[in-house]
């Protein structure tokens, strides 16, 4: 730490930023594997692709159950370990056991399009994202905790910057394999190995990268937290219930959190309807046994590697020019070039071609995985904040679930074609654009 400023929190230096923030590498190789694969490993097994919906209801709603829980809870650990850390020591190797899991649905002998083969699925797919968020959490709450206003932007990039570059390497894996000739069919209702293995991979690595930020990150004790944030030591002792905290939210929570809905109810329909959609539109079958079928996952994959990189390198460009003052404006740019590349989808029929839209939603990625918790936090005195932190993940959760069910409805309305739900997905996008204008910022010249 080199040096305070009028927040009262130092500054600090890049190698404790780094190390806060590289841990996101391997905890988005996990949620990569499970918004890029997770569709095709449940049409694989033999789901039925109208009920594709049902599958992806249960990761948020463990997220809108964990992430309140540790947020809460966290706020008042201390111990040798930390505050936040404890957490994601217990969270990451259980989070490793649920990624080996996972792809072996179908490889028990269940049978394919089986109950027993489905609810497999389901029950790893809850533990997986469960296990995933209490790996995530304590992440996104030491930023709040430790870092000022001056780096939090470079921090929330950092941390976005390092999931992406996860996301690309996990999400490659698959196409890698294939490139060097290992199989991507299997039998009737197994999973690829081309995708078990990348499964395999992301369970070390997040392991690996969760005990190197746990070793290299030290939280404040609660003294030195409550002199940096202004607070009592006896806000600490304090746990106001959920409700309570809700109740008493700042503005900003609740009118980020309506561009939350709009933002994340699009992205869900990313996940679960993109590799249907490049199979059709460009292979020519809906048919998820079919070798064009599991070369559109695979193409899926590398689209996702495509997009993390224009995140990347979007957020190399906006970071030397973000301030506090210019949050607003960054966000709803990336939610207007997000919605433009889910209509271009619509329309897209040639593989090379597909790389364009997918460069504009990982504008709006990384704008909808940054800008958030930087007006977020802004508006934070430092104390409740990972119960805070952790309620606002309900504004990621719950739309997943709205957009899950409205998928029921939706999906035959346009004649099911997964296709055309990117031209559903891309007007809440719009909306979400629309209401980033009505955020009160802290720094906002008014």
């Amino acid at each position: 730490m080199d040096r305070s400023n009028s927040t009262g929190l130092p500054s600090l230096r890049l190698s404790t930023i780094f190390a806060m923030t590289f841990g996101f590498f391997g905890i988005n190789m996990a949620f990569s594997l499970q918004s890029s694969q997770l569709g095709r490993i449940f049409q694989t097994i033999g789901a039925n692709p109208n009920k594709l919906g049902f599958f992806f209801i249960l990761p948020p709603l463990a997220g809108m159950i964990i992430q309140p829980l540790i947020g809460k809870y966290s706020d008042r650990t201390w111990n040798r370990f930390g505050r936040r850390m404890p957490y994601l020591l217990i969270g990451a190797p259980a989070a490793a056991l649920v990624l080996i899991l996972l792809p072996n649905a179908g490889s028990f002998g269940f049978g394919y399009a089986s109950l027993a083969a489905l609810c497999f699925g389901a029950v790893a797919t809850l533990f997986m994202d469960l296990t995933s968020n209490v790996c995530m959490q304590p992440f996104k709450m030491i930023i709040g905790d430790m870092v000022n206003e001056d780096q939090k932007d470079l921090a929330w990039s950092w941390q976005q910057s390092f999931s992406n570059l996860g996301g690309v390497f996990a999400t490659m894996i698959p196409f890698v394999l294939t490139l060097i000739g290992v199989s991507n069919t299997a039998p009737r209702g197994e999973v690829p190995l081309t995708v078990k293995a990348a499964f395999y991979v992301a369970a070390i690595i997040l392991l690996t990268t969760s005990i190197l930020t746990i070793m290299k990150v030290h939280e404040y004790d609660p003294q030195t937290y409550a002199q940096y944030h202004n607070i009592s030591l006896q806000d600490h002792k304090e746990s106001p219930s959920l409700m309570k905290l809700l109740k008493d939210a700042p503005k900003a929570f609740w009118e980020t959190s309506i561009v939350q809905f709009f933002s994340w109810f699009a992205i869900l329909y990313l996940w679960t309807y993109a590799t249907g959609a490049i199979s059709l539109n460009v292979w020519h079958t809906n048919n998820p046994s079919s070798s064009g079928y599991q070369a559109a996952g695979n193409w899926y994959g590398v689209l996702t590697c495509v997009m993390s990189i224009a995140a990347v390198l979007w957020g190399i460009f906006v970071q030397a020019r973000t301030k506090p003052t210019s949050r607003k404006f960054w966000y709803s740019f990336g939610l207007l070039a997000g919605a433009i590349g889910y209509f271009m989808i619509y329309f897209m029929h040639n593989k090379w071609l597909m790389i364009i839209p997918f460069c504009l939603i990982g504008i709006a990625y990384l704008a909808i995985n940054t800008q958030p918790f930087s007006l977020l936090t802004e508006a934070l005195n430092g104390q409740h904040e990972g119960s805070y932190l952790g309620l606002f993940n309900c504004s990621i959760c719950l739309p997943q679930i709205c957009a899950s069910i409205a998928s029921f409805w939706l999906f035959p309305l346009v004649g099911q074609s997964m296709p055309a739900m990117f031209l559903v997905g891309g007007i809440p996008l719009i909306l979400g654009a629309i209401s980033v204008r009505f955020i009160h910022s802290k720094f906002e010249n008014r």
